[in-house]
């Protein structure tokens, strides 16, 4: 018996199963991802669970089980007992499992859900399992090849936020559907937005809902629930409001303290009625009533977002825009280029990704940071994702990647990414890091992830990097960083330094040149860096840096360095460049076989 259509249109993930069970493609389906949120429909908030039982299966199934590995078993529809016994509630999960197997071989129409699938049937090498694991693994594969079950209306549906914590036997079946619920996206989160606050203007339905990416329904329902509950005023900004409701009257102040005291826990509308409805509301007031909401949210979704992601992603703060960034003129150029197609919404001008390639210490992290500003989007790091537990590395990467992607347009910054995604080999990892990469080389490549996620991958070897990872249509600009190589690039980053760290007013440089700027010439930007705030120590507290103080530091300053290893990153930055205009003039007009010669020579002294 085929499910008939519901009146209302059904989520998309819910038609993509309805139309696979019609057609025949699978009689099992796994549900990932975003399980645990609520799911409006028909203006009525349903779990998970109650949405599959009283909506999806309801009219066309006889009986549906529920199965949670630790409440039990129970029934959420049971028509026809057919002289067999219910399932017991309270059975090991093994137990469990023949039991209600028994009961759907009886049945002609019966669907089974089974929430926290993934505690029944655990990932892992099969012989590090329980036997209760492998039975349970094996039990519900043979259910998705039964010809018994295929042959009647039976279908069984299985929870789990994500694909790598169920039995990889189960998730490679072909004949098992994987179909992601995915978090709202803009329209579900407006239709959220306007059933618990049914009298927002569309206005500030449509704000809330841009702002409020990457949130579940239930997260932005209790986002949004406390502004009634919580519109009372406190006791200060109550006393203000009856102070400008009561004007210039005799003994306002004396009222004032009074009417404060009897009108506690009543909101702003309530106090103006009952003092004086015709008195308009102070300015603050009847501004903009959402401004503190979607205040609220930012707040709130960074912390929900940060503790469900705990130590996969973080939220990056950008203090400093481009203009801080001393130098670097043709980068900033073609950042701020990239920035302004972001900004409106020029998808086809926004690279897939870039890669930031250079020696170490030459402002990969400060320029992607001041970028984030500049662009004015939000932006996150992949941290450490990585773990010693089969599946979690997969796992973790994709509730990060399903997050970020719910969050667009958004930045993703992965600093030092030969460390997260260079070839490792699949002895000591299983296979695992090959897994990750090519999960990510799928994400990289998404054509509909262009001007969404722009990815900035950081590296001072890019020899590490897996080769296709860094091909046109993954990473489509990659962008050399070098050491300043000459006295007038050094001052540009020093002018910069001087006045993101208030040094004092700027040194005539190129009087000085002679002894600044011009010995500082091949030091990083990290080094010139150390360099100022030694000079600002020798200058002592409440001092400033002056010339003196400049060139004593300089003196005193030991950069730290490998000659042969940095000029050997910046063969490779040379190497990887998209554009040979932003090439240092020493290595513009190279020659190809020069800089072969050059690169193989390193090599070998390096024994690399």
């Amino acid at each position: 018996m085929a499910p008939a259509r519901p009146a209302a249109s059904l989520p998309r993930w819910a038609e993509s199963v309805r139309r696979k069970y019609i057609g025949g493609e699978a009689s099992m389906f796994i549900l990932h991802h975003n399980v645990f949120d609520e799911i409006l429909y028909g203006g009525t908030f349903y779990s998970l669970i109650d949405f599959l039982s009283e909506v999806l299966l309801k009219d066309n199934k006889d009986t549906i089980i529920v199965y949670d590995p630790s409440a039990g078993v129970r029934y959420a529809k049971r028509t026809s007992t057919l002289g067999t016994e219910p399932v017991r509630p309270n059975r090991p999960p093994e137990e469990a499992l023949a039991d209600i197997e028994h009961e759907i071989l009886l049945r002609q129409s019966a669907a089974l859900i089974v929430s926290y699938a993934g505690s029944i049937a655990p990932p892992g090498e099969e012989n590090f399992l329980s036997q209760a694991d492998r039975m349970a693994a094996i039990r519900l594969h043979r259910w998705s090849m039964s010809p018994e079950l295929e042959s009647k209306d039976n279908v069984v549906f299985l929870l789990s936020e994500s694909l790598a914590e169920l039995n990889a036997k189960i998730v490679a079946n072909p004949r098992v559907a994987a179909v992601e619920i995915p978090l709202p996206d803009l329209d579900e989160r407006a239709a959220v937005l306007r059933k618990v606050d049914a009298e927002m203007h569309e206005d500030n339905v449509e704000r809330l809902a841009e702002h409020s990416a990457g949130l579940r329904a239930v997260q932005i329902a209790q986002l949004l629930t406390p502004r009634s509950a919580d519109s009372a005023l406190g006791d200060k900004e109550r006393l203000e409001l009856i102070r400008s409701l009561l004007g210039g009257s005799a003994d306002a102040e004396h009222r004032a303290d009074k009417l404060a005291a009897i009108t506690r826990g009543m909101d702003t509308e309530e106090i103006r009625h009952l003092i004086n409805p015709d008195h308009p509301l102070p300015e603050t007031d009847a501004g903009d009533p959402y401004a503190e909401v979607i205040e609220l949210v930012h707040r709130r979704k960074r912390e929900i977002i940060e503790k469900e992601c705990a130590g996969l992603i973080e939220f990056v703060d950008a203090r400093h825009g481009l203009e801080a960034v001393g130098g670097a003129e043709d980068i900033k150029r073609e950042l701020l280029q990239i920035a302004a197609a972001i900004k409106s919404g020029d998808r086809h001008r926004v690279p897939m990704g870039l890669l930031f390639v250079g020696p170490m210490g030459t402002g990969k992290t400060f320029i992607a940071k001041a970028f984030v500003k500049a662009s004015g989007l939000s932006a996150v790091t992949l941290k450490n994702f990585r773990s010693k537990w089969v599946g979690s590395t997969e796992a973790n990467l994709e509730k990060v990647l399903g997050m970020v992607k719910a969050l667009g347009p958004i930045i993703l910054i992965i600093d030092e990414g030969d460390r997260s995604f260079g070839g490792q080999s699949e002895d000591t990892d299983g296979g695992t890091s090959s897994r990750v990469i090519a999960r990510l080389k799928e994400f990289m490549s998404d054509p509909d992830n262009r001007g969404q996620v722009l990815f900035i991958l950081m590296t001072n070897r890019p020899d590490k990097l897996d080769i296709d990872i860094k091909r046109a249509g993954r990473i489509d600009r990659k962008i050399p960083f070098f050491y300043p190589d000459t006295p007038e690039d050094v001052e540009a980053v020093l002018k910069a330094i001087f006045a993101r760290y208030k040094l004092g007013e700027a040194i005539d440089w190129v009087a000085a040149r002679d002894t600044t700027s011009a010995k500082l010439v091949g030091y990083s930007n990290a080094d010139l860096e150390a360099v100022c705030l030694l000079a600002l120590n020798m200058a002592g507290e409440g001092s400033t840096v002056d010339r003196a103080c400049f060139e004593a530091a300089i003196a005193d300053y030991v950069p730290a360095r490998d000659a042969g290893m940095l000029e050997y990153m910046e063969m490779l930055a040379v190497f990887e460049a998209s554009r040979r205009s932003m090439l240092p003039q020493r290595y513009r007009d190279m020659s190809q076989e020069d800089f072969n010669l050059r690169l193989r020579e390193l090599k070998r002294e390096l024994r690399l």
